[in-house]
């Protein structure tokens, strides 16, 4: 028999809708920073200021009861600003922030190396610090103990779309008084508390629509923050440090050449082609959320009693992105996580691997002397870890054909 066509691990899901908007923008004549984006960003805030979670997955109307700790005690409205990266987006709210020469921000070695290196832009040093080996997220007790004179900031990565114990590290933020960045690369939309990701009283939270995310815009990010100063640096310092909006400069109807350079900004602003994207993946969210859940739950159910760890689902009564399905092999698997993705991809199943840790890149360790030994549980996991497809476009017999693969396989 012939064998079915090469399944690859991911694939966005475009409609016609995303299609007719960036026409639209095209024809429009606007193709960069303008209308588009600006109403994305409004989207945006209004999607986590107002969207309750599914009917039996979180607390509907009162996303925030129970949210002790988690949520701010104000009610400042939230500022998204668009951005063509959640690079960008993580650099600029630690610029925002002062973060710089000196400083140091603790964040966790299992993650991808954007999280880190945006603070070596700014010229800081990066502590890294091992994982919970049951969720694969930042240790809050580990976060704590790496704290010296010279932390500012914390970089909580939301793993796979699982939010991280955000109680718990606010809390420790607050006792010694340092900012707080989420990289939510993976986590829209994710819950932590009952209270939406991005609405949390952190200092600022990046999301990621990498083309590969739970929504696209092929590349783009967003920064979302309740502070309005901080949100007027990000914006600033997004459009190489212009003082005024480009798109209000030149759409004005009197004379608006005039501008001011009051910083050295970078070239961060998200295109609306880009956010034409947006506009619509975002409207799919939820249903997109709901469709990876129920995969991940074929998956759940298929692999019970194989030689494997599966992946945490969220606590009670909160929301899971599911942008990823990780796999850890057992002791007892039949062969190793490489051999594995061997024989996967030789009956035409792409997987990948979240992530080489930080600790095994010769930047990384080079700097700051790292160690395996260092991050026992992120060494651990990485090793017998492996990412399956998950994603919208996935038919059921796709879904059916990566199953009988890793049964076939562990089965014997």
């Amino acid at each position: 028999m012939t064998q079915p066509p090469f399944l690859p691990f991911a694939l966005p899901e475009i409609g016609e809708e995303e299609i007719a908007e960036v026409v639209d923008t095209l024809r429009s004549g606007w193709v960069t920073t303008g209308p588009k984006a600006k109403r994305f960003e409004q989207d945006f805030a209004e999607f986590l200021g107002s969207l309750p979670l599914p009917p039996g997955e979180g607390r509907g109307e009162g996303l925030g009861e129970g949210a002790s700790g988690l949520l701010p005690a104000d009610a400042r409205p939230l500022h998204a600003i668009a951005v063509n990266s959640a690079t960008a987006g993580l650099h600029l709210a630690l610029e925002a922030l002062g973060i710089g020469p000196g400083d140091e921000v603790i964040t966790t070695t299992h993650t991808f190396t954007a999280t880190a290196e945006v603070v070596r832009y700014l010229g800081a040093d990066v502590v890294l610090v091992d994982i919970d080996p049951a969720t694969l997220n930042i240790d809050p007790v580990l976060v704590e103990a790496a704290i010296t004179p010279r932390t500012k900031a914390i970089i909580p990565v939301h793993y796979a779309g699982l939010a991280a114990d955000m109680q718990a590290i606010l809390a420790i933020a607050r006792r010694h008084g340092l900012k707080v960045v989420e990289d939510a690369a993976h986590a829209l939309p994710a819950s932590c508390g009952g209270a939406l990701v991005g609405t949390l009283a952190s200092d600022a939270t990046v999301f990621s629509f990498y083309a590969n995310k739970t929504i696209t815009t092929g590349e783009g990010g967003m920064v979302v923050t309740r502070d309005a100063e901080l949100a007027k640096r990000v914006k600033v310092m997004r459009l190489h440090g212009i003082s005024r909006d480009a798109f209000d400069r030149f759409t004005a109807k009197t004379p608006s050449w005039y501008y001011e350079i009051v910083a050295p900004g970078y070239k961060y602003n998200l295109t609306d082609i880009a956010a034409a994207l947006g506009i619509h993946q975002l409207r799919r969210a939820h249903g997109f959320q709901q469709r990876r859940a129920a995969i991940a739950r074929r998956y759940r159910d298929a692999f019970a009693g194989l030689p494997l760890q599966l992946p945490p689902g969220p606590a009670a009564g909160d929301l899971h992105a599911w942008h990823l399905y990780v796999l850890r092999l057992t002791d007892d698997a039949p062969f190793d996580r490489d051999a594995f993705i061997e024989r996967l991809f030789a009956l035409g199943i792409g997987v990948s691997v979240h992530y080489i840790p930080l600790h095994q890149h010769p930047y990384w360790r080079e700097r700051y002397a790292l160690s395996a030994a260092q991050f026992p549980h992120s060494q651990h996991a990485y090793e017998r870890m492996l990412s399956l497809p998950l994603y919208t476009k996935m038919s059921e017999a796709d879904i059916e054909r990566v199953i009988a693969a890793v049964q076939q396989l562990l089965r014997g």
